[in-house]
C-alpha cells in the first residue's frame, strides 16, 4: 500500500511572512535605534580597519578573480577594491569579524548582529553608485541605518528562544536569512519573490560549528560571517529574477528545516520584531574577546591592579576560581594546548591569564609570538571554571541580559583576595554612558591605522553627527574611507 503525499502547494511558512512583513511594513521610529545603529555603524567599520593589519584576514580579500575591475561597483573600506556587490559583501564581512571585536547578542543563541553590514552596506554601496550614473538619487545612510536596525531584529529576536549550537549549528544561519531579507528590500523586490528569498536562506546549506569548538578551533570562524552574509546578497539577487521560492521550508513534513536539522521542533518567539535587538545590543569596547568572557577580563584587569598595589605578580598565583555561566563553559572553557589565534580567542583561561600577567588583552596577544610565554599556558593550569545557575538565570532574564563572571584568586601562601565580580560588560545597554566615550575612542584609533589626520577628521565630522550622517548618499560616505 501506498500513501499518497498532496503536491498541493501551501502556504508560506508564518515564519517567513512575518519576517517579509517586518522589513517592508513595520516603521521604526525609535531615536534611540538609530542613535545606536550610528554607534554600531562606526565601530564596526572600526573593527574592520583594524583588521587589515593582520595578514590572515588580507589574504582572503579582492576580487574572486586577481585584477577583475567592476564599474560602479562597491567599495570595500580601507582598501583599493571596488567589487561586485556578492564579493564586496565577503569581504567587508570578513573584516569586521576578523578579530572577534564587533557586537554581540547573547540569547539561547549566540551571535554578532553587525556582520550583516557586509551584505547592507555593499548592496547599498553598489546601488547608489548605478543610481547616480543613471542620473537618479542615491540611497542615504539613513537607509542603510534602517537596515542595520531591521537586520538586528531579525537575527536577534529569533536567537531568543532558539538554539542552533544545541543541535550543532552556527549562528551565521541567522546573519544569511536577515542580511537576504533585509537587502532584498533595498534591491526593491517585491513581497512575494522576498518571501522566495528568505525561504532560500532556509533551504540553503547550513554551517556546522565545528570550526569553533575543540579540537577544531580555527579561522574559519572569523570569515564565516562575512560569508553567510554575501551567500544573503547571492540569494537576494537570485529571487530578484524571479526564481521560486519554497513556502513549507521550515515545516515541511520529512524534508523542511524544522525535522531535519532541528529536531523536529518548530521556532519559539519571545516578541514581535520592533527595534529591541539593536537598543539592547552589547558593544565590545574594551577587549577584543568571546563575549562570554569580557566581564572575567575586566575583573582579571582589576585583580592585575590589586597584585601590584599588594607587591606581588601572576607568579604568585596557587589557583584561580571562576564562577560563571553555562554558555561560558559550554563554549569556551577550554584545556589543553591551544593552536592558533582562533583557538585562544575562545579559551576563557587564556583571556584571563594574560591580563592577569600582563594588565592588557589586544588583538596582538592571541598571536604566536605573544602565546610562546610560557607563563601563560603555566597560569591557564590553574584556572577553572563553575556554574553559578544564578548567573545562568540572569543571563537569559529578559531585563537583566548579564554576562556575569566572578574572579577568586588564590595566592601559593595561602592569602585567598576577595571575589571580584562583574555582572554587566561595559559595552551593555546598562553602562551607555560609561561605554559610548571608550566606543567613540575606539573608533578613533581605528581611524588612525589607516588614514591621516585630515581623512580622519572628515570622517569623524560626519560620523558623530547623527542628522549628518543620516543624510548623506552611501557612495559619499564610503568614499570617505578609501
Amino acid at each position: 500500500m501506498s500513501s499518497a503525499i498532496s503536491n498541493v502547494r501551501p502556504a508560506p511558512d508564518q515564519v517567513l511572512v512575518d519576517i517579509v512583513d517586518y522589513v517592508l511594513k513595520t516603521p521604526i521610529d525609535s531615536a534611540l535605534a538609530y542613535q545606536t545603529a550610528r554607534n554600531c555603524l562606526i565601530d564596526t567599520l572600526g573593527c574592520g580597519l583594524e583588521a587589515l593589519e593582520y595578514p590572515a584576514c588580507t589574504k582572503l580579500l579582492g576580487p574572486v578573480v586577481p585584477g577583475t575591475i567592476v564599474p560602479n561597483g562597491a567599495k570595500v573600506p580601507g582598501t583599493p577594491y571596488q567589487l561586485d556587490p556578492v564579493q564586496a559583501a565577503f569581504n567587508i564581512g570578513a573584516m569586521i569579524r576578523w578579530l572577534d571585536f564587533n557586537d554581540t547578542w547573547l540569547a539561547a543563541e549566540w551571535g554578532h548582529p553587525s556582520d550583516n553590514l557586509g551584505g547592507i552596506l555593499a548592496v547599498a554601496d553598489w546601488l547608489s553608485r548605478n543610481a547616480v550614473a543613471a542620473g537618479k538619487k542615491p540611497l542615504n545612510m539613513r537607509d542603510v541605518l534602517l537596515a542595520m536596525i531591521q537586520a538586528h531584529e531579525i537575527q536577534g529576536v529569533i536567537a531568543l528562544e532558539n538554539s542552533f549550537n544545541k543541535v550543532g549549528l552556527d549562528h551565521v544561519v541567522l546573519v544569511k536569512v536577515a542580511t537576504t531579507a533585509v537587502v532584498s528590500r533595498l534591491l526593491g523586490l517585491s513581497r512575494d519573490e522576498i518571501i522566495n528569498a528568505v525561504s532560500l536562506a532556509w533551504v540553503d546549506g547550513q554551517s556546522l560549528r565545528t570550526y569553533r569548538h575543540a579540537p577544531n578551533t580555527g579561522s574559519r570562524k572569523s570569515w564565516a560571517a562575512g560569508d553567510a552574509t554575501s551567500r544573503g546578497v547571492r540569494l537576494a539577487l537570485i529571487a530578484k529574477t524571479g526564481e521560486m521560492g519554497y513556502p513549507s521550508v521550515l515545516s515541511a513534513k520529512t524534508w523542511g528545516f524544522y525535522d531535519v536539522l532541528f529536531k523536529g521542533q518548530p521556532f519559539k518567539f519571545q516578541r514581535p520584531y520592533g527595534s529591541y535587538v539593536m537598543e539592547n545590543v552589547l558593544f565590545k569596547i574594551s577587549f577584543p574577546a568571546e563575549f562570554h568572557s569580557q566581564t572575567a577580563v575586566e575583573a582579571a584587569m582589576s585583580l592585575h591592579r590589586q597584585l601590584a598595589a599588594m607587591g606581588n605578580s601572576a607568579e604568585d598565583i596557587a589557583s584561580v576560581s571562576i564562577r560563571t555561566h553555562e554558555a561560558c563553559i559550554r563554549i569556551i572553557d577550554k584545556k589543553g594546548p591551544l593552536h592558533n589565534p582562533a583557538d585562544r580567542d575562545h579559551c576563557i583561561q587564556y583571556m584571563v591569564a594574560v591580563p592577569l600577567l600582563f594588565g592588557r588583552l589586544t588583538a596582538a596577544d592571541y598571536e604566536d609570538a605573544v602565546a610562546a610565554d610560557p607563563r601563560i599556558d603555566a597560569l591557564r593550569d590553574k584556572i577553572t571554571c563553575v556554574e553559578d545557575p544564578q548567573f545562568t538565570r540572569d543571563y537569559h532574564d529578559p531585563d537583566k541580559r548579564s554576562i556575569a563572571n566572578a574572579l577568586t584568586v588564590t595566592l601559593k601562601d595561602g592569602t585567598v583576595l576577595p571575589e571580584v565580580v562583574v555582572e554587566y560588560p561595559i559595552g551593555h545597554k546598562r553602562r551607555r554612558a560609561d561605554g559610548i566615550p571608550l566606543l567613540e575612542a575606539k573608533f578613533r584609533t581605528n581611524l588612525a591605522r589607516r588614514f591621516a589626520a585630515k581623512q580622519q577628521q572628515a570622517i569623524l565630522a560626519v560620523s558623530l553627527d547623527q542628522q549628518a550622517l543620516e543624510a548623506m548618499p552611501v557612495h559619499e560616505y564610503v568614499d570617505l574611507y578609501v
